[in-house]
């Protein structure tokens, strides 16, 4: 069965500057697929094409079975939700949703009865003869979604959906855009800059850079298995290790680090196999996977430290810690007691990870 969406060798350039490189994605009827990158990496030049705003100057586009080439915005099935929600403030609520569909033709109590449903779907029922200035940050969120919405389309680009919404009202409104997308079956395509965003709402991540697609894979994956350093520095806080490889067997390899480090070899990466004595890699170890003691306790991959920078987070305790060698190693401790005492500015202490939470990459 053919991907409801398939992007192929898709390329876009304004003058000399190269937006969207030679991109190539399919994403599958009713998935949740977010595109994750910085600004400036191509990711809303792309969420532009697919909706017919800028065309492809190489490529293909083809969204359920049908080659976009010269079909204008309003006839693909697509609608888009732009970060600023573009709400017309001189509409109440009901009007703001209702827009698209009264330009359709529809009226009477076909138009009233979507529009109650609509309001229903974002749980903003009561809220209809309200204008948008009269609405929080959320609850225009909400409204927007749900004009997107009202004429069904077959795939919605959400653009930075949720960027001007606070912390707390960010992550709330998280799992409502996912409880959503998952009542109605519809295509959702996001482009945000935020990793926790984009980890909570998608099955499957795109990771873009300087308008390339780097890595696509699972939350999950590309967290524990990311495919370059770029990638592995990109989401998430991470302690970046070189060295050549002075061990090497079966089932880890050893680095020339001091200490020497030992990390375990992924079974599910084929490369890894074949890395051999005098080979360069660069080990990453995730900050949750480092513990933090006062006192040696003899295991494998303990180094002595000493603590650089702290921040309490009350959840957690972030460390920068600095080996006798300089090297810099990037922890987190959960705050699990109110009773323990965590070491402070420049205690010496001991750090260990385990050589299966290790992250093996190439150079």
């Amino acid at each position: 069965m053919a991907p409801f969406i398939r992007l192929n060798a898709l390329t876009k350039r304004f003058g000399d500057v190269l937006a969207v490189d030679d991109l190539t994605l399919d994403i599958e009827k009713g998935e949740l697929f977010c595109l994750l990158g910085a600004s400036g990496c191509g990711k809303s030049t792309l969420l532009r094409m697919l909706a017919g705003f800028e065309q492809p100057s190489a490529g293909r586009i083809e969204i359920d079975g049908q080659n976009m080439a010269g079909v204008a915005p309003a006839d693909r099935p697509v609608n888009i939700m732009f970060q600023n929600y573009a709400l017309f403030p001189h509409m109440n609520v009901a009007g703001n949703i209702g827009y698209g569909l009264r330009r359709a033709g529809m009226r009477g109590q076909s138009l009233n009865g979507r529009i109650e449903a609509l309001l229903k779907l974002v749980r903003l029922q009561g809220y209809e003869d309200r204008k948008p200035n009269q609405l929080s940050g959320g609850q225009r969120q909400r409204v927007a979604l749900a004009r997107a919405l009202a004429r069904q389309p077959k795939l919605l680009l959400l653009d930075e959906p949720l960027a001007a919404l606070d912390k707390k009202l960010r992550e709330d409104t998280q799992f409502e855009l996912v409880d959503i997308q998952e009542t109605l079956g519809t295509t959702f395509m996001v482009v945000t800059h935020d990793q926790e965003e984009a980890m909570t709402l998608a099955g499957r991540i795109g990771i873009m850079d300087k308008g390339r697609l780097v890595q696509v894979a699972s939350p999950r994956h590309l967290y524990e298995r990311p495919a370059n350093i770029f990638v592995a520095d990109f989401l998430g806080m991470i302690s970046f290790v070189e060295g050549l490889i002075t061990k090497a067997g079966k089932g880890s390899i050893e680095i020339d680090s001091v200490p020497p480090i030992t990390a375990a070899i992924d079974t599910q990466n084929s490369k890894q196999s074949k890395l051999a004595v005098g080979d360069k890699v660069t080990l990453a170890i995730r900050p949750e996977k480092i513990s933090l003691s006062a006192t040696a306790t003899g295991e494998i991959n303990e180094i002595p430290v000493v603590v650089e920078d702290l921040a309490y987070l009350g959840v957690a305790s972030n460390y920068r810690v600095k080996a006798a060698n300089g090297q810099m190693f990037k922890l987190q401790q959960q705050q699990s007691r109110r009773t323990t005492q965590p070491l402070t500015w420049e205690e010496a202490g001991f750090i260990q990870f385990d050589p299966s939470d290790v992250i093996i990459l190439e150079g």
